[in-house]
């Protein structure tokens, strides 16, 4: 999956507008205009279309969490900014952490995609990489979870970014 085709399925599953999208990017710090913002959730052939980067991606991620949950309270705390390369499992684990989703939660988001997985399989998800049981978030996987959220969300499968 792209940094784009992300972005997009997250907004249509959390019924973002605009305006929202541009207040989680400020929220990171990060200040972007309409126009780049609609050429970003535009498809890959469209001519005006515009990559999404994966700082932009986790910029994004990271001012969802803001917005959703509110800056941390300690005074010296600043939001953790990853040098390295933002994987599946990170996206998961953002998504996860701005809605505050338990265990159970995402257990019955995947099972509303039509995917069966156990708590130790989601738990290896979460895992630091390098850990016994750690499990790579392959893009199917991903992709399935977006249209989980999206019915969860929604109601509905839809269409929109699929």
């Amino acid at each position: 999956m792209t940094q784009n085709d992300i972005l997009r399925r997250l907004r249509y599953a959390l019924d973002i507008p605009d305006g929202v999208m541009l207040e989680i990017f400020r929220q990171s710090n990060h200040e972007i205009d309409q126009t780049t913002l609609r050429n970003l959730l535009k498809k890959e052939d469209d001519p005006a279309w515009l990559e999404c980067s994966e700082e932009l991606l986790g910029l994004f991620l990271d001012g969802l969490i803001l917005l959703k949950r509110g800056p941390r309270e300690c005074a010296d705390c600043s939001p953790a900014r990853s040098v390295a390369a933002l994987t599946n499992n990170d996206i998961l684990k953002k998504i996860r952490i701005a809605l505050e989703l338990r265990e159970d939660e995402l257990i019955a988001t995947m099972r509303l995609a039509k995917v069966s997985i156990s708590k130790s399989e989601l738990s290896a998800l979460f895992r630091s990489r390098g850990q016994k049981n750690y499990k790579t978030c392959g893009d199917q996987f991903l992709r399935q979870f977006l249209q989980g959220l999206t019915i969860r969300c929604r109601g509905t499968a839809g269409v929109e970014g699929q």
